[in-house]
């Protein structure tokens, strides 16, 4: 019997399995055991997993031993069934533990390291008043603690003549707030029950009139060491400022040329490295063991970065638009390697 290590990955519905499986089979070639599972293939009595795997060329569902290590890509915040698995597998042998991101509480992580710097002032919305920030910001972001996709993300703007335009996605205003009116009531009535924060608006360098943001996606790689992976620019489309529904997404070496010097970009490049180590390690300290994130960040008008936020389960799909994207390999085959490593520490 083969003692290559069997490694698992963790979906969270059966029909996602042959799909994920499939990709990350395709890029990576170590001597291992890769099965796709969801929480509730575990029986737990007989310590066996049914599992889908890829055997000689064809699927195969099977019944498992418990895997040595675990990559974890269920989007929640529940952690039994991980503490469960970890129980029987050894600690530590399950990463990605939480993926589903509290903003707020990596906010205040960020906020208490040598970080500080690049995060832009952020408070808990019923904490504060707007208009008390709006005098002092002129704008702010007011978005949900956990949120995704730049759903439900307000941008909100004190005008010159003092009226107050609050805007969803695009930059043109949904509402508009006259001087006399109630700001917070407005607000209060758009945004619900749920929990929001409030983030001060940072002053965009903009590509030819367009928002962009920039991603850094990070990774373990198969030394347990984060690695950069690739770096990307977002762009919004014309009038819009959510870059989550971005007309366009490029390699980051496409889009700073466009901006700057040579010298700038090397010393922004430097920069959006070692800020986004820091950031995924900051991270970790917060969310248990972690394998891969991204990092978003901006650039305002003196082109100093801010960090926007951290991502858990960065979307893969978004670099498929990139032509000749060169790193398929290391984004898909990264996170196997770690589990590679994970396996045999």
């Amino acid at each position: 019997m083969d003692n290559h290590p069997i490694i698992g990955i963790m979906v969270t519905k059966r029909k996602f399995r042959k799909r994920i499986l499939k990709i990350y089979q395709r890029y990576h070639n170590l001597k291992l055991k890769l099965y796709a599972f969801t929480p509730s293939d575990i029986h737990w009595k007989e310590q066996r997993i049914i599992g889908l795997s890829l055997k000689k060329g064809k699927w195969k569902q099977s019944s498992f031993s418990f895997p040595h290590a675990v990559y974890n890509r269920c989007f929640n915040k529940k952690l039994i069934t991980i503490q469960r698995l970890e129980k029987v597998i050894g600690r530590n042998k399950c990463f990605n533990n939480i993926n589903f991101f509290n903003k707020w509480d990596l906010y205040n992580l960020l906020k208490q390291s040598n970080l500080k710097p690049y995060v832009p002032d952020t408070f808990l919305y019923n904490e504060v008043k707007i208009s008390e920030l709006l005098e002092k910001y002129r704008l702010v972001y007011i978005k949900p603690i956990y949120g995704f996709k730049g759903t439900s993300v307000y941008r909100v703007e004190l005008t010159d003549n003092e009226d107050i335009h609050i805007s969803l996605h695009s930059l043109a205003p949904r509402y508009i707030c006259r001087k006399n009116e109630s700001i917070q009531e407005k607000l209060d009535e758009l945004l619900g029950q749920k929990n929001y924060m409030v983030q001060q608006g940072i002053h965009m360098n903009l590509l030819d009139h367009q928002h962009f943001d920039i991603r850094v996606l990070v990774q373990k790689d198969i030394l347990g060491k984060w690695m950069i992976s690739t770096i990307t620019c977002r762009v919004a489309y014309e009038h819009y400022f959510n870059t989550s529904m971005c007309e366009s997404i490029c390699d980051v070496a496409e889009i700073l040329p466009r901006l700057f010097s040579p010298e700038k970009i090397n010393e922004i490049l430097q920069s959006l490295f070692e800020v986004s180590v820091k950031a995924a390690q900051e991270a970790e300290i917060q969310m248990g063991l972690l394998g891969e994130l991204s990092v978003d960040f901006v650039l305002d008008k003196q082109s100093d970065l801010w960090i926007i936020e951290l991502n858990g389960k960065p979307q893969k799909n978004i670099y498929k638009d990139i032509k000749s994207f060169k790193h398929k390999k290391l984004i898909y085959g990264r996170p196997v390697e770690y589990a590679y490593y994970l396996s045999q520490s």
